[in-house]
Formats: structure tokens, sequence, C-alpha cells
């Protein structure tokens, strides 16, 4: 048990290697930026940032005069003043639709505003640090971000699911034989997922040893890297205990032996395997919306701010660092209240 990796510090680890990678084909100068940002940040923001800026310096390498007699490994911080304003919004057009080694790539609003907002603080590091003379980026406002409808299932909706997670009666006859061998497992899964609303990359994270029935609680290391302990009901504690009772049974393979969640091949579940396996079970149920596992904590977000009315609470336990991220997502809940007020009163009865 004691060689059992921890989850979260295995993927730090790869993040680490694949950041190097990345960081061999940037300038040098750009270290001195990762470093910086490293205490406040965690090791897939700066490699998402990593990926994002080095687009930015092959776009400038490919269409810009200044840039393409030299190789990006090449380029010097002086680079960095030289960039003007419409260098950078002619940036922001390109990776509309893009082509990197025969694939093509495109980005919408949010693609965009994330590429801008990595390119932003990129630049804020080297002025405020005195480096550069310049910050162009400073000058690009971000895109105007349409916001989606908030899509989550009302209570019939998560009933219809469940039970057929737990029956399996629109799968595959192939998909029938793996459910036999995994029900008790998905149903323990989904059931957490939408009686605590935490993230995919959460509950795949989850040791045995985090889940403490004495208080209905589990322990997770939140985005950030800092833990928390969410608690659950009883229909969660029921289904994890039927889980934990098969668990116990499993072999697991060597370096999975504390994962909560396994695979068929006994090792930690994915998030992409969760994915799929959500997509599985809401495409056998024809009257479910298109649902994914963050649809799932959209769900549990909801229901637990008509039951409570407390922004806060939600913001807390679902762990968004901001309120106004709950109260965005969440403030059509409140328009429908304030809709039932207009029918409400009634100023004179109708003859």
């Amino acid at each position: 048990m004691e060689n059992s990796k921890n989850y979260h510090d295995e993927q730090n680890n790869i993040n680490t290697m694949r950041m190097r990678e990345v960081l061999d084909t940037l300038p040098p100068f750009c270290k001195q930026f990762f470093r910086g940002i490293q205490e406040y940040t965690s090791s897939r923001t700066r490699l998402a940032y990593a990926y994002d800026i080095r687009v930015f310096f092959e776009f400038m390498h490919a269409k810009n005069n200044i840039c393409s007699g030299m190789e990006i490994k090449d380029f010097p911080i002086t680079l960095l003043d030289q960039i003007t304003r419409e260098d950078i919004e002619e940036y922001m057009d390109y990776i509309s639709l893009y082509e990197k080694d025969g694939k093509e790539y495109m980005n919408n609003e949010r693609g965009k505003k994330r590429k801008l907002s990595a390119l932003k603080s990129f630049y804020n590091y080297f002025f405020c640090s005195e480096l550069i003379q310049t910050n162009p980026a400073a000058l690009v406002p971000l895109p105007k971000q349409h916001e989606k409808e908030i899509v989550r299932l009302d209570a019939d909706e998560v009933a219809i699911l469940l039970d057929q997670v737990e029956d399996g009666t629109n799968l595959t006859k192939s998909q029938l034989r793996y459910h036999e061998k995994t029900k008790i497992r998905d149903v323990a899964l989904l059931t957490l997922l939408l009686g605590t609303g935490i993230r995919v990359s959460e509950c795949v994270g989850l040791d045995i040893n985090d889940v403490d029935f004495k208080n209905n609680g589990i322990k997770i290391r939140r985005k950030g890297g800092y833990e928390t302990v969410v608690y659950f009901g009883d229909e969660v504690a029921e289904a994890m205990h039927d889980y934990l009772e098969k668990r116990h049974h499993i072999i697991p393979l060597e370096g999975h032996e504390n994962a909560l969640f396994l695979s068929l091949q006994n090792r930690r579940i994915t998030v992409r395997a969760v994915e799929n396996l959500v997509k599985k079970y809401a495409a056998t149920v024809t009257s479910l919306k298109k649902i994914t596992p963050h649809k799932l904590r959209s769900t549990y977000g909801t229901s637990l701010y008509q039951e409570t009315r407390d922004i806060y609470l939600v913001a807390d336990v679902l762990g968004h660092k901001d309120v106004n991220t709950t109260r965005k997502h969440y403030a059509a809940q409140e328009d429908s209240r304030r809709r039932q007020a207009a029918k409400a009163v009634r100023l004179r009865e109708k003859l």
C-alpha cells in the first residue's frame, strides 16, 4: 500500500514533464515567467499557458517579418517590445481557424479569451518586472463571451438516469456484458457526482481512505491544490457502501491500490472513462438532454440553490473561488422567482 501513487501528485509530475518539453521549444526568457507564476497557479494552468504562448510565437514566426528570420528558441526578450497591438489583433483573428501539422484547429469565443488571457499575463509579468517598455496585450480587449444556457437535469430526469444505470435495459448486448461487471461502480460514481457536485477530476482522484462514513464526507483536492471535505446524503452513502463491498474484493494493479474507483483493468479510472460512461447511459434515455459530467455538477448546484437560496453556500460547496461565478450560473433561478411576483398580486378582482 505504501507504493500506491497519489493521483494529484502523479498528474503534477506528468504536467511538469510535459512543461519541460514545451519550454525546450520556447525562447529562454519564458522560463522566468513560468517560475514567476508558479506560486499561485497549478501545473495544469501553467502547461495550458505554455501551449497557448507557443501558438502565439508560432504565428509571429510564420506571419511577421521581424520574427521570420530567426528560430523561435532564439527570440530575444526585446522582441516583445517590437510586437504591436495590431500584431496581437491579427493573431486573435488567426486563431479563429488555423492549420498545424496537417490538422485544423478552431477557437470559439471561450478559446480565444483563454489564449488572450495567457498572453496578457505573459506581457504583464515582464512589463511589471520592468524588463520590457510596452504592454500591447493590455490594449486588446478580451472577446465578449455570450453566456450559454446552463443545461441541468430535472428531478425526474435524474431518477430516470439512475434507474437506467441500475437496470441497463436500453444498452446493447455488447454493453450489457460489461454492465454486469460495472453497474454497482457506475451507480456509486454517478450518485456521488449528482449528490455532491464534485468535479470529475476530483472524483477520479479519490482514494478509499478519503471516504468517511462516520460523518458522510469525502476529502477532495480542489483546483489550486487545496483540500476540503464535501458531505453527502444517505442515498450517496448507500450506493458507496454497496460499491466498497465489491471494491474490497478487487485486487488492483500495482500503484493503484488506494484508488477508490477502478476501471475494468483494475487501474484508477480516468476522467475520459467517466465522461464516456455518462455519455453511454445518457444516450440510452432518449428524453434526456445532451449531458456531460459537468451537467451533473450544474444539476446539483441548481438543486442546492433551490433548496437553500444561499448563493454563498453553493459557491463554497462547488469550490468556486469567486461567488460571482456561481451567481452568473444560477441567476436565472432568481429571475424565474421574480417573474412569479407578477402573478402573485392582483389589483382588482375580475368580474
